[in-house]
């Protein structure tokens, strides 16, 4: 290992992925958190205002009783960003995948992910995770644990549009996606959208998008207005809390865009439930 690197151990990597994994299950982050509470001070229905309350109550109970706020503890997604002064000793995505094995068994997590799609035979411990690598300056190591439910995860999609459809295309697209959708993913949902890049960056950026905070603004003001213009048209819908109707479907809209082909105009919407868990940690 070269003198000016720093060294990570992998055991570290693992005890850190482990908490995370149990952590992130049972925590809801505080953005969304206060969205949601949000959400049930403005609801003027009634079932869609009880619903919001036992979203709430749930997330008390789970926080309070050390359980994880939902049944579907999902399959976890790991985003690594590793400094370029980094040198992590010992495997890292074998100590990654420890880490769920580990944390998924500690906290009594459901165990979901399936060894093959279609022997179906389940792998018994929720490993593998889908692990995402970046580098990145610096001698830090940051990892992100993102469990991810199939009822929302299944409601996503993605096109590849023609550059003619502009923006109007791509809103049309968006907003179809969420009626598709409907109550299916346990709304109210955070909307993750990928717009630019190709097909796989497309898609990629869906699911990094909805880890943005929900109180920070979009850094480019074109996609801070688009977005506030579809959550808008989303939260018109009313299809409302679990599908109760009311003012919010839409917790959010959060796009990133990347540059892309002269002949393409790739969108993809990555759906998450009120349950958006995620936590970052650092070694």
């Amino acid at each position: 290992c070269c003198p000016s690197m720093r060294t990570v151990r992998s055991a570290d990597v693992t005890s850190l992925v482990e908490e995370m994994c149990v952590k992130s299950c049972i925590f809801l982050p505080e953005d969304v958190a206060a969205a949601v509470d949000c959400a049930f001070e403005n609801e003027t229905s009634r079932a869609a205002k009880d619903a919001l309350g036992d979203i709430i109550k749930n997330r008390e109970i789970a926080s309070e009783d050390s359980l994880p706020m939902c049944q579907d503890t999902g399959m976890v997604c790991v985003f690594v960003k590793i400094g370029q002064e980094v040198y992590v000793e010992g495997p890292l995505e074998d100590s990654i995948n420890e880490g769920v094995r580990r944390g998924y068994t500690k906290g009594y997590l459901r165990k979901s992910v399936v060894g093959d799609p279609l022997e179906r035979k389940n792998t018994g411990d929720n490993t593998p995770a889908c692990i995402y690598y970046s580098i990145v300056p610096g001698d830090a190591l940051e990892i992100t644990v993102a469990p991810k439910g199939a009822g929302s995860e299944n409601m996503s999609s993605i096109a590849m549009l023609s550059p003619a459809d502009g923006e109007d295309g791509i809103k049309r697209f968006i907003i179809e996606a969420v009626k598709r959708a409907d109550a299916n993913p346990c709304p109210p949902i955070i909307v993750g959208v990928g717009i630019g890049g190709n097909f796989d960056k497309a898609a990629l950026h869906s699911k990094l998008a909805l880890l943005r905070p929900l109180n920070e603004c979009n850094t480019d003001p074109r996609y801070a207005i688009l977005e506030k213009e579809l959550t808008d048209s989303i939260n018109a819908l009313g299809i409302g809390a679990m599908g109760y109707g009311g003012q919010t479907t839409c917790l959010g809209v959060n796009i990133i865009a990347a540059p892309t082909h002269i002949a393409m105009l790739p969108v993809a919407v990555n759906i998450n439930c009120h349950c958006a868990r995620h936590i970052s940690g650092k070694l």
